[in-house]
């Protein structure tokens, strides 16, 4: 599928689940039924399945129409957090809550905090910072935020912290390496010997990697980078195998873009945490985002 479906077709197509007709969903949108109709029209062609039964007593989602529908909810509310957290970016200095959080976190947990933060509190306006756990602890050490989200498994003294999520690190190859189509475990040992693309130091992704390769041979890294992006890209392109949390490949292992390899003997499950400075009581938004990042 070389185009994808624009964002307002989709949810005139939700609509018209939720409301129960066509005329329903084109006043929620603004617009008249028949504009509404050709939209509908136009994304059954682009995706090539029926997605309206069009009868005398009106119009009603296809059973594929309920499908896809589901999945562009989803989809919905993936742009959504988007849009949420690239205001946050935007905000900058002006918010009125200022928090930093490490690339992970930033990336897709944070967006959803901050869409129930501005539930409860519509005008708040906040600002994020995304770097890496080392320079999020030294930015609310140095009291340039409120409260900052760090992936690393240590906490630097001076700051006080609260657990609010795990992660698992994995082990990712291309679907072209040697290693997508291995028929044995993965070890430790071997692991730690393979040149890898990893992120830079001071992540908590390399941090957490580094911490538990200890006692072992470990090779020179093939390649550091900047990014979750950067080694998922340079992964994908078969430059080496790569760690890093199942979060940031969630939806390359769903596609084939990436291939978990197997791993024995070796815990890289992880604490992502809340932190802040110690002997500070958050209040106000700040507290309210803490509570909601820490709700099971």
């Amino acid at each position: 599928m070389s185009e994808l479906p624009d964002l307002e077709s989709l949810q005139l197509l939700v609509d018209v689940g939720e409301l129960g007709s066509l005329g329903q969903a084109a006043r929620a949108a603004g617009i008249a039924q028949p504009s509404a109709s050709k939209r509908i029209a136009r994304l059954e062609r682009r995706l090539g399945v029926p997605l309206l039964e069009r009868t005398p007593r009106g119009s009603a989602l296809t059973a594929e129409g309920r499908m896809v529908a589901g999945w562009a909810a989803h989809v919905l509310a993936a742009a959504r957090e988007l849009m949420r957290g690239v205001e946050a970016v935007r905000q900058g200095e002006a918010a009125q809550l200022h928090v930093a959080a490490s690339m992970t976190v930033a990336e897709y947990l944070v967006p959803r905090w901050l869409g129930e933060l501005q539930a409860r509190e519509p005008d708040i306006q906040v600002g994020l910072d995304v770097m890496n756990s080392t320079d999020v602890a030294a930015r609310v050490l140095g009291e340039k935020v409120e409260l900052g989200f760090v992936e690393g498994p240590t906490v630097p003294d001076g700051l006080a912290s609260r657990v609010v999520a795990t992660d698992r690190l994995v082990v990712v190859v291309g679907p072209a390496h040697p290693w997508a189509r291995r028929r044995t475990v993965l070890r430790v040992a071997e692991l730690a010997a393979t040149p890898l693309v990893v992120r830079e130091p001071g992540s908590g992704t390399r941090e957490t990697l580094d911490l538990a390769f200890a006692g072992q041979h470990v090779a020179s890294p093939r390649l550091e980078l900047g990014s979750n992006a950067a080694v998922k890209g340079a992964a994908q392109a078969g430059a080496a195998p790569a760690v890093l949390s199942g979060h940031a490949v969630e939806a390359e292992l769903a596609t084939g873009r990436l291939v978990e390899v197997p791993l024995a003997g070796l815990n890289l499950v992880r604490s992502l945490r809340a932190v802040w400075r110690r002997g500070r009581t958050l209040t106000g938004p700040a507290a309210t985002l803490l509570a909601i990042a820490s709700r099971p």
